[in-house]
C-alpha cells in the first residue's frame, strides 16, 4: 500500500480521517458509491470539501493510486468527483488507479481550486 506523503491525515481540528496509517489486515475495504442527501450535517459536508481540497492540491488532474487514503471518506465522493482510471476497477485494492473529475468537482465544491481552502 502506497503512503501519500504530504497528504493530510485529517480534517484539521477534528476526527475526519483522510488516510490509514496501515492496510486492514482483515483485507481492504472496498470503495462504494455513497448518496450524500441534503439533510448531511454540516460537519460533514466540511470534511467532504476539505478531502476534495487536498486531492486536488495533491494529484491534480493525474491519476493516483488509491494506497492509503481513507476508504470511508473516499465512498463519500466515489463515483462524482472521483472516479475509477482504469478498466477493470478493483474497488477492494489499494493499488486501485482513481483519477479527479474536474468539471464535477468545479460544479459541486469550487472552493477546492482556491490556494488556501480554510480562507
Amino acid at each position: 500500500m502506497i503512503k501519500h506523503r504530504g497528504f493530510p491525515g485529517r480534517l484539521p481540528g477534528t476526527d475526519f480521517q483522510f488516510t490509514v496509517r496501515r492496510a486492514n489486515p482483515k483485507g481492504v475495504t472496498p470503495l462504494k458509491r455513497l448518496e450524500r442527501h441534503a439533510d448531511r450535517k454540516h460537519a460533514d459536508k466540511r470534511a467532504d470539501s476539505g478531502f476534495i481540497w487536498a486531492l486536488v492540491q495533491h494529484f491534480g488532474e493525474e491519476p493516483f493510486e488509491r494506497g492509503n487514503l481513507d476508504a470511508g471518506r473516499l465512498s463519500w465522493v466515489f463515483g462524482r468527483e472521483v472516479v475509477p482510471a482504469e478498466e477493470p476497477f478493483d474497488p477492494a485494492s489499494y493499488d486501485a488507479l482513481l483519477r479527479l473529475d474536474m468539471d464535477v468537482i468545479s460544479r459541486s465544491f469550487p472552493e477546492a481550486f482556491d490556494e488556501d481552502w480554510s480562507a
